[in-house]
């Protein structure tokens, strides 16, 4: 039994020394207290790091009672197979110097569909130059009387008649009724044709159409709402006029506002491609734009990244981060002007950005701070054996006079 212990005890990794023996100094009592101060610190910044909400929590697995303290967010790449999905957009933009009554938001995909002047979940704010909102102003107001305005079979109307307005050769049937400026404008569209001349035509003369555009002269606008879109790649703009296809050209109608030019300044207040998630980032949220001539377009190149995130409490969020890279062209004498507009081209990346939340073991926590006593510790014996060493050689020159 002997033997054995005395076996044990040669296995002693930590040998103890007498109290007689040891030798305390002035500097080791600083490093001591510096080492402890420093092991104090990091242990804390562990503490915060492990514990953001001071609580520890108890969670029971099929493999029994595990402590952990907090989550971290694994990153995984797949390829994206989803089929049928959607896509979500939500914008805010503000046009500083683009009446309301102007601009237009269209969207098109590579799959050949379209959506024209998309008035469905889109809102619009007349706003002042300062900014501030404007209170809605009534429609038809400050437009002239018509005594009778044209019918859709060519006559005038008479007092014992059913208004059913024309569209000016427009119709898609004979029965069709124009009975607003809008109505004849959208069977322009379909048409494939612009309006020359609003006055010539007695719903928009009578709706104050020209009237309302020089009243909202000066004025901005802050337009904002949700597409949902066909997730294929594809583009969503922002244009003044009515859009329609001529010759399979997608072209605006800007005859109807008699103006050379068109100011697309714009401040985007926010842009994003799904849910939001916890640690996502906009890049184009609070992007500004300021047309410094007559002429401007603005090009968004965007990459979309689908992207998933796995909270901890089972929560799963489908969505969307992206990259992108802009481009501007502003008025050149001597290049043929595109339309003016703000144009986002989007595509969509295969590659699938999934967030998992789990949680980290307490003993991963242990494993942390014994890492930061025992770097600490050692780190702080090597100075001070370096200082030690260093003052005895110091002292012993000095004694032997070969230290000046």
């Amino acid at each position: 039994m002997d033997g054995l212990l005395s076996k044990l005890r040669s296995l002693d990794a930590y040998p103890k020394v007498n109290e007689d023996f040891y030798s305390r100094t002035l500097s080791g009592g600083a490093i001591t207290l510096a080492s402890s101060f420093i092991m104090l610190l990091l242990f804390v910044s562990e503490l915060r790091t492990h514990l953001p909400r001071s609580d520890l929590r108890l969670s029971v697995h099929s493999c029994g009672l595990r402590l952990y303290l907090h989550a971290v967010t694994e990153t995984t790449l797949r390829v994206d197979t989803s089929r049928g999905e959607k896509l979500r957009i939500n914008f805010d933009i503000t046009f500083p110097a683009l009446q309301c009554s102007i601009i237009s938001v269209d969207v098109m995909d590579i799959s050949g569909q379209e959506h024209l002047d998309v008035k469905h979940d889109v809102f619009k704010q007349r706003i002042d130059a300062h900014g501030n909102v404007i209170a809605t102003k009534q429609d038809a107001v400050g437009g002239m009387k018509v005594e009778k305005p044209l019918q859709h079979h060519g006559g005038r109307l008479e007092h014992n008649e059913t208004y059913c307005g024309s569209c000016y050769g427009a119709q898609e049937s004979p029965e069709q009724c124009c009975n607003s400026c809008e109505d004849v404008r959208e069977a322009y569209r379909k048409k494939g044709w612009g309006v020359s001349n609003p006055d010539s035509i007695d719903q928009c003369k009578s709706e104050g159409f020209l009237q309302t555009i020089k009243d909202e002269e000066g004025e901005g606008c802050n337009i904002y709402g949700i597409l949902e879109i066909n997730k294929v790649a594809g583009n969503f703009h922002f244009a003044p006029g009515k859009s329609f296809q001529q010759s399979n050209v997608h072209v605006h109608d800007l005859l109807p506002f008699q103006k050379d030019s068109f100011n697309l300044s714009h401040k985007i207040n926010k842009l994003s491609f799904g849910e939001p998630f916890p640690g996502v980032i906009n890049p184009l949220d609070g992007a500004q734009w300021i047309q410094h001539s007559s002429y401007g377009m603005a090009q968004y190149f965007v990459k979309v990244v689908p992207t998933v995130y796995s909270h901890l409490n089972e929560q799963i969020i489908l969505s969307n981060q992206f990259s992108v890279t802009e481009h501007y062209r502003s008025g050149d004498s001597g290049r043929v002007q595109a339309l003016p507009g703000v144009f986002f081209f989007y595509d969509l990346s295969p590659i699938k950005v999934t967030f998992t939340e789990r949680h980290v073991s307490f003993l991963h926590f242990l494993t942390n701070v014994c890492a930061i006593v025992g770097g600490v510790f050692t780190v702080s014996g090597i100075i001070d054996s370096f200082v030690y060493h260093g003052q005895r050689a110091i002292t012993k020159k000095r004694e032997l006079g070969k230290f000046t």
